[in-house]
């Protein structure tokens, strides 16, 4: 019985200093993450950066000519040494150059013709709070905003030559189409005046995914020769949620390289990152619930980079690709066809791209994390249960008692031996006393006993281990994936994916008084707490007091604990709790053993009175 107490003991501390550190930690680090990128963005006379913003300097990155990389082969252009931007208001950016309008299901926004770069997306289906009326999430935005965040395309020739290729200030006409929608391309031109007249060709389907084919039509004497690239550009650093089980910052899968993920932080240390003659892949930039990221044409290898640099005190990270020459004869017309994502990382539409376009591992966009065997096949089944029943969170109790129903012979396996051992307490309260003065035969009289029983005393704790990957699967699936983003369930529950906004320190709103976010102790998390203390009182308590000690405030510790998680896991554990103690009191039963649940309680009031007293 010691052994069992001991390995339960040990599961439930590991438990308690997994998700107390990043209470604890991890919450305060990134508050004042925040706080300093306010203050650091009012000391530039920015405004503060939000997750979705970012971009690369006022000066667009892109170049008329490339500047040779350290083997003298040639390189995606970046931008000038400029002066640090000039905060505007992000529609009098827009307000500045010509543009084409974007509307479809799913977008809005509109493509720059100075430079050709798409650089103002809006995601019309997600807003910045639950509320339906706040303004809906800024994806992408332009040179002159507060975060500049874009994407461009474009040609750069040999380093020397003297090929004249549309630049950041290219005034780009419209060939065909008046606006961007679903499914009708728009065409766009540039004529560099001496013979060379390129074309973007550039379609867009109902989600997020752009297609965009250039072309060069070369009317001069001689061939040209040229390299297309495509680039992702973001200026500042953006906020991050900080948590070790999400990745946010640069991101690709690089042909045999597999995934790759670059933190902010580490490629402001290294400055470059470089892959060369890249076979198939896609490089990109990834926030927690939005993305943007180019997949290049599968028809050549292309050289692959992330790269930081600061001048003036702007900072800027770029992720671009560079392809394979392209050789354009005497009065001919040469192209490449790449493609753009930027938009929701929804698992549908992930998915649905991957399959479609046949890329290689496009689902990793989603940080499933290294259990995403387990954590996908969890989000699939609460989403078709959510698909049937329109509510996350009743789908969130189906699937509960769906693992329940898996795992069914396995506690019940181990709430039969637990009943066992409790019909077997006096027998061995009696070895105890008989051998106390001799531990190892008492354990040797202890284990004759359990074999004797058919009991295994390390049974009562295999609930507990198959509950802790179910439960960590189910925090990943609630923190990454945006369909749980404002999902609400019933009552003052609004957002399944954050925490419960009750608590009782003000007695849930009844007092004009926001506590502070230690105390936000909700009606869910309290829930949750009594439902762990009536199950660990299904059990007599253990004889050792300093065990006894933890286990009365174990629960105590997990409500304080788990307050500040998302209310979608508060729910799914107290639930579990629940139908667990229905389970053992259903199996007690059967074993004709006594429910001691209202005895306990009792003996732990009186206990306390007596405490009190003495």
């Amino acid at each position: 019985m010691d052994e069992n107490r001991n390995y339960l003991l040990a599961i439930a501390l590991s438990l308690v200093i997994l998700v107390g550190w990043q209470f604890f930690v991890a919450g305060p680090k990134i508050e004042a993450q925040r706080q300093r990128a306010a203050i650091e963005a009012q000391q530039n006379g920015e405004t503060s950066p939000a997750p979705q913003a970012g971009g690369s300097e006022t000066a667009p990155a892109p170049m008329p000519q490339a500047t040779p990389a350290a083997d003298g082969s040639p390189a995606v252009p970046a931008g000038p040494a400029s002066a640090a931007p000039t905060v505007g208001d992000r529609n009098t950016a827009l307000a500045t150059d010509a543009r084409i309008e974007i509307d479809t299901p799913a977008l809005s926004g509109s493509l720059n013709l100075k430079g050709g770069r798409i650089d103002d997306i809006r995601l019309k289906n997600y807003h910045e709070t639950v509320n339906p009326k706040s303004p809906t999430i800024e994806l992408l935005s332009p040179a002159g905003s507060a975060n500049p965040y874009y994407a461009d395309f474009g040609w750069v020739a040999d380093a020397g030559t003297n090929v004249a290729v549309p630049g950041p200030d290219a005034a780009w006409t419209v060939e065909t189409g008046d606006r961007l929608e679903a499914g009708k391309p728009l065409v766009i031109a540039f004529d560099n005046g001496a013979g060379l007249v390129f074309r973007r060709t550039i379609t867009l389907d109902e989600r997020y995914m752009f297609t965009v084919e250039q072309s060069v039509e070369n009317r001069t004497g001689a061939a040209v020769t040229l390299y297309p690239y495509g680039l992702i550009s973001r200026q500042g650093t953006p906020v991050t949620t900080g948590y070790y089980i999400l990745h946010e910052g640069l991101i690709g899968v690089l042909g045999e390289e597999g995934l790759t993920e670059v933190k902010y932080k580490d490629i402001k240390e290294k400055l470059e990152l470089a892959h060369k003659d890249v076979g198939r892949g896609w490089i990109g930039v990834t926030d927690k619930y939005w993305a943007t990221v180019l997949i290049p044409s599968e028809e050549t290898a292309f050289d692959a980079r992330f790269t930081y640099r600061q001048r003036n005190g702007v900072e800027t990270y770029q992720t671009d690709y560079l392809g394979k020459a392209k050789t354009v004869e005497a009065g001919a017309t040469a192209g490449t066809t790449s493609r753009l994502f930027a938009g929701a990382k929804e698992v549908a539409a992930v998915d649905g791209y991957d399959t479609r376009f046949n890329l290689d591992n496009f689902d990793l966009l989603i940080d499933w994390g290294w259990f995403y065997f387990f954590t996908k096949p969890l989000f699939y089944a609460i989403d078709w249960l959510f698909k049937m029943f329109g509510n996350f969170g009743v789908a969130i109790l189906l699937v509960t008692v769906l693992v329940k129903a898996i795992f069914y012979p396995l506690a019940n396996k181990s709430y039969v031996s637990m009943s066992r051992m409790k019909k077997v307490q006096p027998a061995m309260k009696e070895l105890q006393e008989r051998f106390k003065d001799d531990k190892m035969r008492q354990q040797q009289a202890l284990m004759e006993l359990y074999k004797k029983e058919k009991i295994n005393p390390l049974s009562g704790c295999l609930p507990i281990v198959v509950q802790i990957p179910v439960f960590f699967a189910l925090y990943k699936v609630l923190f990454i994936t945006i369909e749980m983003r404002h999902a609400p369930f019933f009552g003052w529950i609004h957002d399944l994916a954050a925490p419960d906004p009750t608590t009782i320190f003000n007695l849930f709103g009844l007092i004009p008084w926001d506590p502070p976010q230690m105390l936000m102790i909700g009606i869910w998390p309290l829930i949750m707490g009594v439902t762990m203390f009536l199950q660990m009182k299904l059990n007599p308590a253990p004889t050792d007091p300093v065990q006894a000690s933890i286990f009365t405030w174990m629960p105590v510790i997990f409500t304080f604990i788990l307050a500040s998680f998302p209310a979608g896991l508060v729910i799914y554990w107290s639930w579990n709790n629940f139908l667990s103690i229905v389970q053992q009191m259903t199996i007690m039963k059967r074993q004709g053993v006594k429910i001691e649940l209202w005895d306990n309680l009792v003996a732990m009031v009186r206990r306390g009175a007596k405490d009190t007293t003495g």
